[in-house]
């Protein structure tokens, strides 16, 4: 028995499908006046028929596949909901009117000729009652009696044709592009409810915890006295960056604000060199960012395992560069004031 092994494309959706040869059943391809590239290139690897849903349409239970390049309509979800394995050539996920029915066991999409492969090949005789002339044409009243094992190859040289042929390749870009256009809506409005909200209203809350609660201004208040000496800019970006410490600081830059406004007064009043500004800023600011981080890795759509490990190696590592940061402003500040 043959099988054809069916892998989503790049930009697609769907869980790797499997399609077995069965001569009772046909391939059923519906992406315009002729028949689909990789309708026909099932057809050649399984040896099973291809019928073009436009000329005929055969019965749902002689349908081994659907070939589609629906953009998002309700052609999407027709042979899902009838639990027919629906193959799409266009990158469209689950979406249409009939969405709840597209699930990934059943549909795949973004599919090009190289997602097919033949994973097994038994080498078995062929009946005779099987074979069927190659130039005899699909009956257009029943095709689902046809069990003819290859696919219809006859040439098509007429001039109608032709621009039929041209007409279904342009509707076919302008589909591919309006399906672009509108997959690219729906992910960034499904980023900014899933990712971009929950982390604004996460964000809100942590600000109006540090600034009721008084931490951020108490934190900024002890560490202003370390704030006229390089060692103690060393120490305020220790304690910036302590990994439990710095998710908390960074909402709202209260350490920034109130560390920042000290030494602009210190450094405008003369007590402070300027050569502790470029220093400071580094100082005050480790814990940027310190709270973005897991959302950004969830935005990156990275794996459980990496947000689970990349958050504290972030933060972690802020124990490391902080200092460096701290040193490497203070070596830039000379020449910088006269």
């Amino acid at each position: 028995m043959k099988t054809v092994l069916i892998k989503k494309g790049h930009s697609g959706i769907g869980d790797d499908m499997y399609l077995s040869r069965d001569t009772s059943k046909v391939i059923l391809s519906l992406t315009g006046k002729s028949i689909d590239p990789i309708a026909k290139k099932l057809g050649e690897m399984l040896e099973m028929p291809v019928v073009n849903g436009f000329d005929a349409m055969p019965d749902d239970k002689k349908i081994l596949c659907v070939v589609i390049n629906c953009g998002g309509s309700l052609r999407c979800g027709i042979y899902p909901q009838k639990r027919i394995k629906t193959i799409n050539i266009l990158p469209t996920g689950a979406m249409g009117p009939l969405a709840k029915y597209i699930t990934e066991d059943i549909y795949i999409s973004d599919v090009s000729s190289e997602s097919l492969s033949l994973i097994e090949t038994l080498n078995q005789p062929v009946n005779a009652h099987e074979e069927v002339n190659l130039a005899e044409p699909l009956p257009a009243g029943d095709a689902s009696a046809v069990v003819s094992r290859q696919v219809d190859t006859k040439p098509r040289g007429s001039a109608t044709n032709t621009a039929l042929e041209l007409m279904t390749r342009f509707a076919t870009s302008i589909g591919n592009f309006v399906s672009l256009l509108y997959t690219s809506a729906r992910e960034s409005v499904e980023l900014c409810i899933k990712n971009v909200i929950p982390f604004m209203a996460f964000i809100s809350v942590l600000i109006a915890l540090v600034q009721e609660t008084a931490i951020g201004q108490w934190t900024g208040n002890a560490l202003s006295p370390l704030a006229g000496s390089l060692t103690g800019l060393f120490v305020i970006a220790i304690i910036c960056g302590l990994p439990f410490i710095s998710p908390i600081l960074a909402p709202g830059a209260a350490i920034a604000q109130v560390v920042g406004v000290l030494v602009g007064t210190l450094i405008g009043s003369g007590v402070v060199s300027p050569l502790m500004a470029l220093p400071a800023l580094f100082a005050i600011n480790v814990q940027v960012g310190a709270d973005f981080i897991p959302v950004g890795l969830s935005m990156q759509e990275a794996k459980e395992k990496t947000i689970r490990l990349g958050v504290p190696a972030f933060l972690l590592s802020r124990m490391i560069t902080a200092p460096l940061a701290v040193a490497i402003g203070y070596l830039f500040s000379f020449g910088l004031f006269n």
